[in-house]
């Protein structure tokens, strides 16, 4: 009984996520802007980065997109297209690049296990080679400003917050429900947390970043979103997505743009 109720959460799970790549994908044919692929590259390695433009008269700053522990999924590209929607550079590496069948990377491995599995295994190191890379593709754009901010979700908001500890030059980090360091020291720029209420896993680690970064003299700005469980950026576009969702999706993103903009 225990084993048919796991299978049937997992299939749902799984059926919820494809359900949310297909209005996902819907946003990103329909996209006024321009998209592309791009290769960024680093000790050998090519990393394939989706790139999304705002359509602006002057040049624009800069955000890294970090994928959630699902891969560079439609939705975090669609994500990648709504801050350059509102004016911003979007750059969103896939950080399992290389890893799929034939050197393939997020859309190879498919979703679930696979995907997980290999994001599990990624070394700290390659991850901040990567991002670096992603940084100084995205910096080197005539169209760029020279600025760049950092954002993740999930298993990209834990690494969105440990990579402020290792570039020096970003001008925010936004981590969206993910966990924080223990070596903040060499954290140079603000951080700012977004969570779900219903969300203690993660929440029950804020509570030690905020003395972690204190006793560091770092700015740490946490805001827990009521209702909203793990996940509730994706969640709340969701179609299908709750009221509490769809609530802290909104607040979220004017909490986000104002932070890009200050």
């Amino acid at each position: 009984m225990f084993r048919s109720a796991l299978l049937a959460f997992a299939l749902t799970t799984f059926a919820s996520t494809t359900l949310a790549q297909e209005w996902a994908a819907a946003r990103l044919e329909t996209s006024p802007r321009h998209l592309e692929w791009v290769e960024a590259e680093h000790d050998g390695r090519t990393i394939e980065c989706f790139l999304a433009y705002p359509e602006r008269a002057d040049k624009a700053p800069a955000v890294i997109v970090i994928h959630e522990i699902f891969g560079l999924t439609d939705w975090v590209r669609g994500v990648a297209d709504q801050l350059a929607e509102n004016g911003y550079i979007a750059i969103a590496p896939d950080l399992i690049s290389g890893t799929g069948p034939n050197g393939g990377g997020t859309e190879d491995l498919g979703s679930g296990d696979a995907v997980r599995r290999a994001i599990r295994d990624l070394p700290n190191d390659q991850i901040d080679g990567d991002l670096d890379a992603a940084a100084a593709f995205v910096k080197s754009l005539p169209a760029c400003d020279g600025t760049i901010s950092v954002a993740g979700f999930c298993w990209g908001g834990t690494q969105s917050f440990r990579y402020a500890t290792h570039n020096a030059d970003l001008k925010a980090a936004c981590v969206f429900y993910g966990s924080g360091p223990t070596d903040v020291a060499k954290i140079n720029c603000p951080v700012y947390g977004f969570y779900g209420e219903n969300d203690n896993r993660v929440n029950s680690t804020i509570d030690e970043s905020k003395r972690l970064m204190a006793a560091a003299g770092k700015t740490y700005e946490p805001v827990i979103y009521d209702g909203a469980g793990h996940g509730f950026l994706r969640a709340g576009e969701d179609p299908a997505g709750s009221a509490e969702n769809k609530q802290a999706r909104e607040d979220a993103w004017k909490r986000w743009l104002k932070i890009l903009g200050e």
